[in-house]
C-alpha cells in the first residue's frame, strides 16, 4: 500500500487554483495545432472538454457509442445544475456552496477540488446563456433559482424538468463548430476497449466501430476519458441501458487507480419497480420535492388496506399521514440530502407502511403546493376568497409551468394523475460517486490519461447533493481540463504524430480480438442479460442501500461464481466483425462482473457508515450514519491486480483545514 499524492498547490484555499494556475506550463498557439487529443465520452463533461480543447488549437478526436452526441446519458438530468451566484439574496456564496458540498459528501472529498468546483461555478451559468440555454427566468427576466437537498438556499438553475437536454446541446453546438471547422473528428457509434500506453505514457485506444465490427487503432498525445458513471452493475438503475464501465475498467486494467467504487448514489424520487419485465428505472427529479410533500399512512391497517386497493390516499386526514421527513428532520424536512431521505424511505417500508403493492412506495404529494399557489395566484388576481374549483385550476397550472413535462413523463408510466393522486416513489441506484482517482489536475494515476464528470471520484465524496453532477462535469470540461492538460501536454511539442504501428498498439488490438472471439465462439445457452440480471440481484440484495459484512463476503463470492458462470456458459449471437449488439453486452457485463465484486471488496474494507455507503454495524441510535473519522478519513483508490479480490488498497488521505469536521445534522 501507499500513500496517494492529490497535487493539490500549496496556499490558501481561495488562491489555489488562482495561483496554480499562474504556475503551469502551457502550450503555444502554434505548437497545440500538433498535438492530439482523444476524448472517449461526449455527454456534459467529454462534450465541452472537447469543444473547448478544439477551440483552443488542439486537434481533437471524440468517441461516442450512441448515433450522436446527443443521446449522451446527460441528456436525462431533469433538475438543474447549481451555481453560487447568490441571485435569491438568502446567503449563498462559493465558501457555502463548498461547504454543502463537503458536508453533503459526509467529509470523504478532497477540499480544494470541491472549493474549485464551486469557484467555478458561476462562470458556468455564464457560458451556457452565452450559448442560448433556455433556464428559466423570472417575472423581471432575471434567472430563477430553486433549492435541492442538502442546502437552505436556492442556488439551482433550471429549464422545466429538461435541464440537462438544454445543457448537452448548448456543449454539442459548440462541438459542431468544431467539427466543421475540421478541429474535431467525431466518431460516433464507436466504442473504445483498450488503453494503449507506449512509453509508460497514454498514447491511444483500440476502438470497435458498432457499424462494421471492425477493430481501429487511433493515437493521441493524450486520452480523456468521460464516460460516465457505473450504476447499471445493479442492472436496475436510473442510468440509460447503454451507460457501462467499460472505459474507465479498461484504464483501470492498464493501471489506473479506482477510487471508492463503493460510493454509489441510491435516489430517493424515483418510479418504484413494477416487476421482473423491467429493464431500467426512471426518475423523478429531486427538484419535486421544493413543493412535494412525502409521506406514508401514520397507521400500519390505512396502509395494507391501500396496498389492498381498498383506501384511497387522498381519503386519509391529514392526522392519519406520517409526513416522516419533516417529523425526523425538521429544520430541512423533504429537502435533506437524498442518501437521508432514501434510507428513511427504507426504514418506513420495511416498518410495513409502503403503499404499494409490493410494499415498497412512499407518496409525494403536491395537493398542499397545489393550494398554496392557488390562493396566491387568486390574489394576485384580486380574488380574495377562491372557490376551490378557482384555486384548484390556478395552482395545478403554476405545478403545471414549473413541472409539467415530469407530471407528464409520470401519468405515462404509471397511468395516474399526479395532480389528482399523489405519486408514488421509492429509491433506486442513480449515480456513482466513485470513479478513476484523478490528482488535482484530473489526470490519473497513467501518465497523459484523463478522467473528467462523473468517470472520476473527485468532487462528490460519498454522497452527491442534487444538480451538482451537471455543475461537475461541466466545470470539468470547460473550465478545468482545458487549463490542466496544457501543463502535461507542454512536454509533447516535439514529440510529433503518435504511430499506431507498434508492439503496443499490436498486442492491445489483439488483446480485443482474442476477447471478442472467445465470446461469439463460446456457444454457451444462457443470454447475457441473463448473468446482467443476476448480477443485478446480488448487488442490491447484498451491496445496495444497506451493507453488512456477511452480506459483502457472501456477494465477492457469488459474483466470483457468476463471473465464472459466465465465461462457461453465455451465448452471444451473430458475429463479430458486423453489427452485434449482444457482443456489445457481453463486453460491458464482462466489465461489470469483474467491477462489482471490488464494489463489494471496498464495501467490506470500509468498516463505517457515511453518506451513500450504509454499513448496519456502524450507525447511531436513531439510525443515522456512522463515521469513523480517525481510520477512515481516506480515499480507498484499488489498483487492479488480475483477480478483482486481489486488488491492492492505496489511501489518499483527506486533510479539511478549513471546514470543522463533524457529524451530519438536517434536524
Amino acid at each position: 500500500m501507499s500513500v496517494l499524492n492529490s497535487n493539490a498547490p500549496a496556499g490558501p484555499l481561495a488562491d489555489k487554483w488562482t495561483k496554480h494556475k499562474n504556475d503551469i506550463d502551457l502550450v503555444n498557439p502554434a505548437n497545440k495545432r500538433n498535438i492530439d487529443v482523444i476524448v472517449v465520452g461526449t455527454g456534459l463533461a467529454g462534450g465541452s472538454a472537447a469543444a473547448t480543447l478544439a477551440e483552443l488549437g488542439y486537434n481533437v478526436k471524440t468517441f461516442c457509442y450512441q448515433d450522436s452526441p446527443r443521446r449522451a446519458h446527460s441528456i436525462a438530468a431533469q433538475g438543474g445544475i447549481n451555481a453560487a451566484k447568490n441571485y435569491q439574496g438568502d446567503g449563498d456564496s462559493t465558501y457555502r456552496l463548498f461547504y454543502d458540498t463537503i458536508k453533503g459528501g459526509d467529509y470523504r472529498s478532497r477540499e480544494s477540488n470541491v472549493y474549485r468546483l464551486a469557484e467555478v461555478s458561476s462562470n458556468i451559468i455564464d457560458q451556457c446563456v452565452a450559448q442560448g440555454v433556455p433556464f428559466a427566468r423570472e417575472y423581471g427576466g432575471l434567472l430563477d433559482n430553486r433549492s435541492f437537498g442538502g442546502v437552505l438556499v436556492s442556488r439551482t438553475f433550471y429549464a422545466k424538468g429538461q435541464t440537462g437536454q438544454q445543457l448537452l446541446l448548448g456543449a454539442y453546438s459548440a462541438m459542431n463548430r468544431q467539427i466543421n471547422r475540421g478541429k474535431i473528428k467525431a466518431f460516433n457509434r464507436h466504442e473504445m476497449l483498450d488503453l494503449v500506453i507506449v512509453g509508460g505514457k497514454a498514447r491511444g485506444i483500440i476502438a470497435r466501430n458498432l457499424v462494421t465490427g471492425e477493430l481501429e487503432r487511433h493515437s493521441a498525445h493524450a486520452v480523456v476519458i468521460a464516460s460516465g458513471g457505473y450504476g447499471n452493475v445493479f442492472y436496475l438503475s436510473t442510468n440509460a441501458m447503454g451507460s457501462n464501465v467499460t472505459a474507465s475498467w479498461k484504464i483501470h486494467r492498464r493501471g489506473a487507480y479506482f477510487a471508492n467504487p463503493c460510493f454509489t448514489q441510491i435516489h430517493p424520487t424515483c418510479i418504484p419497480v413494477s416487476g421482473d419485465h423491467q429493464s431500467k428505472l426512471t426518475l423523478m427529479s429531486e427538484s419535486l420535492r421544493n413543493d412535494g410533500r412525502i409521506w406514508v399512512p401514520a397507521k400500519k391497517e390505512d396502509a395494507e388496506a391501500i396496498r389492498a386497493g381498498k383506501l384511497k390516499p387522498t381519503a386519509l386526514k391529514e392526522e392519519d399521514r406520517d409526513y416522516y421527513l419533516e417529523r425526523r428532520y425538521p429544520s430541512f424536512g423533504n429537502l435533506v440530502p437524498r442518501d437521508v431521505a432514501s434510507r428513511a424511505a427504507k426504514e418506513r417500508c420495511d416498518a410495513g407502511f409502503g403503499v404499494n403493492k409490493t410494499g415498497e412506495a412512499v407518496y409525494l404529494d403536491f395537493a398542499a403546493a397545489i393550494e398554496r399557489y392557488g390562493k396566491e395566484q387568486a390574489a394576485i388576481q384580486g380574488n380574495h376568497n377562491p372557490t376551490k374549483e378557482e384555486w384548484l385550476a390556478l395552482g395545478e397550472k403554476v405545478i403545471e409551468t414549473k413541472y409539467g413535462n415530469l407530471f407528464q413523463m409520470y401519468e405515462k408510466i404509471v397511468d395516474e394523475n399526479p395532480y389528482k393522486t399523489p405519486m408514488m416513489i421509492y429509491p433506486a441506484v442513480h449515480y456513482t460517486m466513485g470513479g478513476i482517482w484523478v490528482d488535482y489536475n484530473l489526470q490519473t494515476t497513467i501518465p497523459g490519461c484523463y478522467a473528467a464528470g462523473e468517470a472520476n471520484f473527485s468532487d462528490h465524496g460519498a454522497n452527491r447533493l442534487g444538480a451538482s453532477a451537471l455543475m461537475q462535469g461541466l466545470a470539468d470540461g470547460y473550465f478545468v481540463l482545458p487549463y490542466t492538460i496544457g501543463d502535461y501536454l507542454a512536454d509533447d511539442i516535439r514529440t510529433g504524430p503518435i504511430s499506431t504501428e507498434t508492439p503496443e498498439f499490436e498486442e492491445a488490438e489483439n488483446n480485443v480480438r482474442t476477447t471478442l472471439e472467445k465470446l461469439v465462439n463460446n456457444n454457451g445457452t444462457k443470454s447475457v442479460d441473463y448473468f446482467h440480471k443476476r448480477l443485478g440481484k446480488i448487488m442490491w440484495n447484498e451491496v445496495g442501500m444497506s451493507r453488512n459484512a456477511e452480506g459483502l463476503k457472501k456477494a465477492m463470492a457469488d459474483i466470483k461464481a457468476l463471473r465464472e458462470e459466465f465465461w462457461k456458459e453465455v451465448r452471444v449471437p451473430g458475429e463479430m466483425d458486423s453489427m452485434n449488439p449482444e457482443l456489445e453486452k457481453a463486453m460491458r457485463v464482462a466489465d461489470f462482473l469483474e467491477l462489482g465484486e471490488l464494489f463489494a471488496k471496498d464495501a467490506l474494507d470500509r468498516n463505517e457508515s457515511c453518506g451513500g455507503h450504509f454499513r448496519e454495524e456502524y450507525q447511531t441510535e436513531e439510525g443515522e450514519a456512522l463515521r469513523d473519522d480517525e481510520n477512515y478519513m481516506y480515499v480507498a483508490a484499488w489498483e487492479y491486480k488480475g483477480e478483482p479480490a486481489d486488488a491492492v488498497l492505496h489511501k489518499e488521505s483527506l486533510d479539511y483545514d478549513n471546514i470543522e469536521v463533524k457529524t451530519r445534522s438536517y434536524k
